[in-house]
C-alpha cells in the first residue's frame, strides 16, 4: 500500500478547526483519515463548568463541520494511551496526528502515547503547535530562554512564523464504528452564560474585532467600554489559530493593531517559560517568595472568590467571572493583586479559583500572570506596586458602569467607586473586610523580611 493510501487519525486536542491546521493537512496527505477526540479524566475531572460546556459546544461546532463533509468527530472517553492505540489499531492506521503540546501533563502524555503506538508500529507525527513559534524556539545568545519579555518580543518577531494554510480540499474520512461516546453537554451553574463556540464563531468574532482594532492601544484597560477581543476562548481551544490573527495584523497600520500584536507576544512568552520551567505552574518561579510570610485561607477567600470583599471593582470582577467566565483584563490584575497584597495569601490560590471558572482557563497565561502579579515571575511587577482598588476603580471605570453593571446594589448609588457607610447599609453592600492602606503596609513590611 503507498504511503498515500494509509489511513491516519487526527487526535485534536487544542487545534478544534478545520482552517489553518498543518496537523490535519498532513493526515489527509496520508489518505482516509479518522478524527478523533479523547475526554480524557485527567483533564475533564479538575475542569471547571464553564471550561466543560464550553468544550462541548466547540466539539459539536466541529462535528458539525466535519458532517458537512460526509463524516463525524469520534470521541472516546479515557487514557489516551489507551484510546488513541485502540482507535488507530481500529482502522488500520500507521501514523497519528497531532500539533505539538507544551504543557507540563500534554508533554507526558504525549511521549507516553507515542510509546504505546511504536510497539504497534504506528508512528506519531508531530506538525505544528498551538502557538505561532512553538515553545522553545527562541532563545538568547547563551542558547538558554528568555526571562524577561521585550527582548523575547523581539526575537520572536525576528524568529517569524510561517503563513495560515488552507483547509484540505476533498478527501476521505473514516469512523469508529464502535466503543464511542455522545459529546458532552453538562449544564451550566445558574446565572452563568458562555459565548458561541466553534471555528465560524471565531472567525467571524476575529472579523468583528478588526473593524475596530485600531481603538484597542487606548481602549484595552477599560472594563466599562467592553472593547476588548474577548478572543481568548477562542484561542485557548485552538478555534482560530494565532498565526491567522497575527496574518491579519500584519496587514493593519494603527497602534490598536501593533498592541494587540503584543498581547499575542505576551502568550507565546508564557507558553516558552511554563515549557522551560514546567515547575511554575505550581511552584514559585522566584524561590524567594515561597520564604515570605503569608496568611492562612479563611473566609476572607471566600468574600474573594463570592465577590463579597466590599471594594466594588474587586467585587466586580469577581462576579463577572461568575457570570460568564470570562474577566476583564485590567480587572484580573487588581482582584489578584487584592488577593496577593490586601488578603496575604498565596497566589496559588488564586490561580485555582481563576482556572475552575474561566472558560480561557490556559495554564501558562493564567499561572504565570498570577506570578507576575505576585511579584514572583517573570518581568514581575515591583513587588512595592500594590494596586489601589479604589483609584483603580476610578481609573478604569470612571463613570463606575462597570461596577453598576456587576454590583447592582450600587447601581444607584452617588459614588458606586467609593460609597458611605449609609449607601452600603441601604443597599445591602458590605463594609471592606480590610483597612487598604493598613495592608498594603504590612505586605510591603512583609516583603522586606525576604529582600
Amino acid at each position: 500500500m503507498a504511503a498515500h493510501d494509509c489511513p491516519s487519525v487526527m487526535w485534536f486536542r487544542r487545534d478544534l478547526r478545520l482552517a489553518d491546521n498543518p496537523a490535519l493537512l498532513e493526515a489527509s496527505a496520508d489518505g482516509p483519515v479518522l478524527p478523533i477526540f479523547v475526554l480524557d479524566p485527567a483533564l475533564w475531572g479538575p475542569s471547571g463548568a464553564a471550561r466543560r460546556a464550553y468544550l462541548g459546544a466547540s466539539l459539536r461546532a466541529l462535528d458539525g463541520s466535519l458532517r458537512r463533509r460526509g463524516t463525524g468527530l469520534s470521541v472516546v472517553r479515557g487514557d489516551p494511551v489507551r484510546r488513541v492505540v485502540l482507535a488507530a489499531r481500529a482502522v488500520g492506521a500507521e501514523r497519528v496526528h497531532v500539533a505539538a503540546d507544551f504543557g507540563p501533563y500534554g508533554h507526558r502524555r504525549d511521549r507516553d502515547v507515542e510509546q504505546a503506538l511504536g510497539e504497534h508500529g504506528i508512528e506519531l507525527v508531530r506538525t505544528g503547535s498551538p502557538y505561532a513559534v512553538a515553545p522553545g524556539r527562541v532563545v538568547n545568545g547563551s542558547g538558554r530562554p528568555y526571562r524577561v519579555y521585550t527582548p523575547f518580543s523581539r526575537a520572536w518577531a525576528e524568529h517569524g512564523w510561517r503563513g495560515p494554510v488552507d483547509p484540505p480540499s476533498g478527501g476521505t474520512w473514516l469512523d469508529l464504528d464502535e466503543d464511542t461516546t455522545d459529546i458532552p453537554d453538562p449544564a451550566l451553574p445558574d446565572g452563568l452564560a458562555l459565548p458561541e463556540a466553534g471555528e465560524a464563531a471565531a472567525l467571524r468574532h476575529w472579523a468583528q474585532f478588526l473593524d475596530r482594532v485600531g481603538d484597542y492601544d487606548v481602549e484595552r484597560d477599560r472594563p466599562d467600554l467592553d472593547t476588548t477581543s474577548r478572543m481568548s476562548p477562542h484561542l485557548r481551544w485552538g478555534e482560530i489559530h494565532p498565526r491567522t490573527m497575527l496574518a491579519d495584523l500584519a496587514r493593519l497600520r494603527s497602534g490598536g493593531a501593533a498592541t494587540y500584536r503584543k498581547e499575542l507576544a505576551w502568550r507565546e512568552f508564557f507558553a516558552d517559560v511554563l515549557f522551560a520551567r514546567p515547575e511554575t505552574a505550581r511552584e514559585y518561579l522566584r524561590p524567594e517568595y515561597a520564604r515570605m510570610r503569608y496568611d492562612d485561607p479563611d473566609e476572607r477567600l471566600e468574600a474573594w472568590q463570592h465577590g463579597h470583599t466590599g471594594f466594588p471593582v474587586v467585587d466586580a470582577g469577581m462576579r463577572q467571572l461568575r457570570a460568564q467566565g470570562w474577566m476583564h483584563n485590567r480587572v484580573r490584575m487588581i482582584v489578584a493583586s487584592f488577593l496577593v497584597k490586601d488578603l496575604h495569601l498565596e497566589w496559588q490560590h488564586g490561580a485555582r479559583h481563576f482556572m475552575h471558572w474561566l472558560v480561557d482557563g490556559d495554564l501558562a497565561s493564567n499561572q504565570q500572570n498570577w506570578q507576575w502579579a505576585a511579584g514572583s515571575g517573570v518581568d514581575a511587577a515591583p513587588y512595592f506596586r500594590v494596586f489601589n482598588p479604589t483609584t483603580q476603580g476610578r481609573k478604569f471605570d470612571p463613570d463606575g458602569r462597570y461596577v453598576r453593571r456587576w454590583v447592582p446594589e450600587l447601581a444607584d448609588v452617588a459614588d458606586p467607586h467609593e460609597p458611605s457607610a449609609d449607601d452600603r447599609d441601604a443597599a445591602g453592600y458590605p463594609a471592606p473586610i480590610v483597612d487598604h492602606a493598613a495592608e498594603r503596609r504590612e505586605a510591603l513590611d512583609r516583603w522586606e523580611e525576604i529582600r
